[in-house]
């Protein structure tokens, strides 16, 4: 980093700090040759990702979008605004951390469902029901059935048998 006063290119960091969310580092230096102080900003660089979607087409990503099918799925339900941005971070983190750079609608469904199965059955089905596009009723009680069954240990199961 040249100093903006005296044009030498060596300067030794002072502080270092996030700004803007951490998107962005902030960095004071001070020249080595000149001794005057200065600010930095690094930006961090994203991968541009696409979405392929279902009919081939590729668009994309958009965190806003998957944010949004969160909130619909999380309505009316004890789910903090912060519990489903945190669920948004950490798929669209998993997504980034694949290091595709096209990743198919499929894949961030089946994340989407991980994740809310961990956080909230009813906005797990209901996404599901949605995502899935169940055709009848067998399909939804289908879905339910293997959420029971995530839900209860074998164990628990027999022992409720026995009662």
């Amino acid at each position: 980093m040249r100093c903006p006063f005296c044009g030498w290119a060596e300067s030794k960091v002072i502080d270092s700090r996030s700004a803007e969310e951490g998107v962005s580092i902030r960095r004071r230096r001070e020249c080595l040759t000149c001794g005057k102080r200065f600010t930095t900003y690094e930006v961090v660089e994203q991968i541009p990702l696409m979405v392929i979607k279902k009919d081939g087409r590729r668009v994309m990503f958009e965190r806003n979008k998957l944010l949004t099918g969160l909130i619909r799925a999380c309505e009316k339900r004890p789910i903090s605004i912060d519990t489903i941005e945190s669920v948004a971070d950490r798929i669209e983190k998993e997504i980034r951390n694949s290091l595709e750079r096209e990743i198919p609608t499929q894949t961030i469904g089946e994340l989407v469902m991980r994740h809310l199965r961990e956080v909230d059955q009813v906005a797990y089905v209901r996404f599901a029901s949605v995502y899935r596009q169940f055709a009848d009723i067998n399909n939804f009680m289908q879905e339910l059935e293997n959420l029971m069954k995530v839900q209860k240990p074998e164990g628990d199961i027999a022992k409720s048998e026995e009662s």
